[in-house]
């Protein structure tokens, strides 16, 4: 047989070295080819996330009836579910359920411990009562609990923690960095404050969740006090490193360095910035009231105005460019589209029937589902087929 030329090449693939075939085998399991990425799907704007978030929020201050609230709940979990990504800022949903639910309790203890000014006459149980002295009228401790106070106070409570599971669920789909490149140029820097503030608590809860893996691996205990002090402290030290990390990164990348603009332009942002603002609050504050019908939405749309354009003239003191920016399409119109039907159906279903949206008790009877408010409560979910499903994570090779 004849010998072959090592130096000659091969006719079919050329001959690579073994680091080079491995990064190329790499990039191609994850998704990492031109053609990887050209046929993934563009993900949705983070801003799309928040607006569909708030307006299930507010569609919840509109009602205290706890079959809608219960769906609002159910509406916001079903989406984070199916397109919640694969990143440890995504895993604080569970962190505001729990929140949530402490509000319930709280609520209730509160409720049972100090009373409610609610009358009623099914009495659950009756506590001790303790006296107080005469400048305390108004006050007691212990007593008669009716189901009536307590029915109350659920209600007024999952108004309060539906919102917070609304937020929750903004945190677990709204990528924050991303959120931050979106801001405009004005807000840059507050954002980065709000951004940091967000992703704290998800970091802490990955953290807490690594330590507490670790130590169960070892076979030390992860839990009670002992396992809370043994965890606690490599928690706050990672915060720290993370912490001096960020300065570090800030710094270096020119953070609060603003460019050199006339007094009189700056005179100008403050003023309409300052004004606009104004402007908003008396505008929402004459939507929500009944003497204020009149004024309140040119107010408010001037106050927009305003404070739009000083956030356009603010945007000129930052000195920074964005790589590749998220583009506003048809899916993001979609999902706060959505979120804003919800709330306007809310909005007027509680101008018609606010008998409907806020059940009584007293006397004490059954909550019903209003239907065609349950209906478009449904229309939340929107999100959850027009937006594209999370990338599978992969594995790093052992």
């Amino acid at each position: 047989m004849p010998a072959t030329d090592p130096q000659a090449p091969g006719p079919a693939h050329p001959t690579q070295p073994a680091g080079k075939r491995a990064a190329r085998a790499a990039r191609v399991g994850a998704g990492g080819t031109p053609q990887a990425r050209a046929s993934a799907p563009t993900p949705l704007h983070p801003g799309a996330w928040w607006l569909w978030a708030l307006a299930l929020g507010t569609a919840a201050t509109r009602t205290t009836n706890p079959l809608l609230l219960a769906l609002l709940v159910a509406v916001s979990a079903y989406v984070v579910i199916s397109r919640r990504p694969h990143a440890p800022w995504a895993r604080s949903y569970g962190a505001f359920v729990k929140l949530a639910l402490a509000v319930l309790v709280i609520r209730l203890l509160f409720t049972t411990v100090l009373g409610s000014p609610i009358p009623g006459t099914h009495t659950v149980v009756t506590l001790p009562e303790v006296p107080l002295p005469d400048w305390a009228q108004g006050i007691r401790l212990g007593g008669r609990v009716t189901a009536e106070g307590l029915a109350f106070a659920l209600y007024d409570a999952m108004k309060l923690a539906t919102l917070l599971i609304c937020v929750g669920a903004a945190n677990a789909l709204a990528n924050p960095s991303r959120l931050l490149k979106s801001l405009p140029g004005a807000l840059y820097e507050m954002g980065v404050a709000v951004v940091v503030a967000l992703t704290f608590a998800p970091n802490l809860i990955a953290d807490v969740q690594r330590l507490r893996a670790a130590r169960r691996l070892r076979g030390r205990p992860d839990k009670g006090v002992r396992g809370l002090l043994q965890v606690g402290l490599p928690v706050l030290e990672g915060a720290l490193e993370r912490s001096v990390a960020l300065a570090a990164a800030m710094d270096a990348r020119g953070y609060g360095r603003t460019a050199r603009v006339p007094a009189a332009v700056r005179r100008t942002t403050a003023a309409l910035t300052l004004g606009g603002l104004l402007g908003v609050c008396a505008g929402t504050y004459g939507l929500l009231t009944a003497a204020g019908g009149t004024y309140g939405v040119p107010v408010l749309v001037a106050g927009l105005a305003a404070a739009l354009g000083g956030l356009w003239l603010g945007g000129r003191r930052t000195v920074r460019t964005r790589y590749r920016p998220d583009r506003w399409d048809a899916r993001a119109w979609l999902v706060t589209g959505s979120g804003a039907a919800v709330a306007a159906a809310l909005f007027v279903a509680a101008a018609r029937d606010p008998a409907a949206l806020h059940p009584g008790v007293v006397p004490l009877v059954a909550p019903s589902l209003p239907l065609w408010p349950a209906a478009a409560v449904l229309v939340g979910l929107l999100p959850a087929f027009v937006t594209p499903a999370p990338e599978t994570a992969v594995k790093e090779p052992s």
